[in-house]
């Protein structure tokens, strides 16, 4: 199968090389590009609790003053390993679902405890922090990244998606729904992709891109995406 993945490189590389090696087609167009916010937060020491709904979030921190001891809740298995990475030692992990990870939370930090912070991007999928206080939990929410559309793509790309639209589509995010959207109206693509498969990470994600005409819409949380080839 001719698979599009449309995640920055870093997020796609391990994908790339797994489906390669299960004799698949890859094609990569990465239709966002992450771009840090200086959020001026320095004062960790009054929180007992991090929460990532995104590795993103932690390559873009200054972690330094950072408690690696720190209860450290992760949305999945990329965002765990990231913060592994960055010598954080008690990650709770969900299985790629914002709503998986309240549940983790509520599960394992007392509200009593103290406060927790959440460190996200500028547009997420859900309002975890709302949710969180909703509960009686004290949450500061600090936004570091923005995801920047990416507006320039290689000419030879384009025509051999107008010559051939892969069978499978990856989608992440909304803002990589909205990019997508944007892509495929304006380089005349939009009416091809009733052959083509659409994965889509949550219900917000996809309704986007509800206005394109495609053979099936699935949705999946990360990690499943091998999984997902056997449903075809």
């Amino acid at each position: 199968m001719h698979i599009l993945l449309t995640r920055p490189i870093e997020n796609s590389y391990e994908l790339i090389l797994k489906f390669k090696t299960l004799g698949h087609i890859v094609t990569h167009i990465p239709l966002i590009s992450i771009e840090k916010v200086n959020c001026k937060f320095s004062d960790f020491s009054s929180f007992k609790g991090i929460i990532f709904t995104s590795a993103n979030a932690i390559k873009n921190l200054d972690l330094k003053a950072v408690n690696k001891k720190i209860d450290c809740f992760c949305v999945g298995e990329i965002t765990e390993k990231e913060a592994k990475l960055n010598g954080f030692q008690n990650i709770y992990s969900a299985s790629g679902n914002v709503n998986n990870l309240k549940e983790i939370i509520l599960q394992n930090f007392e509200n009593s405890k103290g406060k927790l912070l959440y460190v996200s991007g500028e547009l997420t999928s859900s309002e975890l922090d709302k949710e969180l206080i909703y509960e009686g939990y004290n949450v500061k929410r600090v936004i570091n990244y923005r995801a920047v559309h990416v507006e320039k793509f290689e000419s030879e790309i384009i025509e051999k998606l107008r010559s051939k639209m892969p069978d499978i589509i990856y989608i992440y995010s909304q803002n990589s729904a909205l990019s997508l959207l944007k892509f495929l109206k304006h380089n005349g693509l939009k009416d091809l992709c009733m052959d083509t498969n659409l994965m889509c990470m949550g219900e917000k994600t996809s309704s986007i891109l509800n206005e394109i005409k495609w053979k099936k819409i699935f949705l999946f949380n990360p990690g499943e995406e091998e999984f997902l080839l056997y449903k075809i």
